[in-house]
């Protein structure tokens, strides 16, 4: 927690700390599937490892669950002669080809004029703060905007796990041998690109 981890290395340490599963924080319906958060005991390059191939099981999981509710809505509505759920995405797919047919900017100058505006000025972005974070499978990414109103934010930052997670590092190697930094380096799973932004 002092370290700011995020993600499997915080999980490898028994820190329950995951935003696909706090309500307050979480970006999707993850509460409504079935999935399990593992948690390591010792914090080292080894439960960091299972906890990860165990996520990866996980993910198949949540696959197979949400394509079977897709197709499960979708046999029950052909049952009682309701539009399916993949009718309304044919519907949404129809209307834009339409718009796009009626009035696109490689065949309509007011179209063409439009976009070029929308291209170059950009979108009004309203003015304040906004913090928006999800779990990715290296930790919290996060993304920072600050702005005045203008189309360019004032402030962009991107939190990435990695520059918190090499921190830890100093801490992780304590004790072991030169050749093991290769394995908890390799278990962190950092981006040095991340870290030198």
């Amino acid at each position: 927690m002092a370290y700011a981890a995020t993600g499997p290395v915080a999980r490898s340490a028994g820190i329950k700390k995951d935003l696909r599963f706090l309500r307050s924080e979480t970006y999707s319906h993850y509460w409504f599937l079935s999935m399990r958060v593992y948690l390591g005991k010792r914090g080292d390059s080894y439960d960091r490892f299972l906890i990860r191939v165990r996520e990866m099981y996980e993910s198949v999981s949540v696959i197979f669950q949400v394509l079977t509710n897709l197709t499960s809505a979708a046999r029950g509505a052909s049952v009682r002669n309701e539009p399916s759920f993949f009718a309304f995405f044919d519907a949404v797919y129809a209307q834009k080809r339409n718009k796009l047919g009626a009035a696109s900017k490689y065949s309509s100058m007011e179209a063409l004029i439009r976009h070029f505006n929308q291209y170059s000025e950009g979108m009004k972005i309203p003015r304040g703060f906004v913090y928006k974070a999800v779990e990715a499978p290296k930790g919290e990414f996060g993304v920072t905007l600050v702005s005045d109103g203008s189309p360019n934010p004032y402030r962009c930052k991107l939190r990435t796990p990695a520059y918190h997670h090499i921190q830890v590092m100093p801490r992780l190697v304590q004790g072991h041998f030169f050749a093991d930094l290769v394995t908890v380096l390799g278990s962190q799973d950092i981006v040095f690109g991340d870290v030198d932004r």
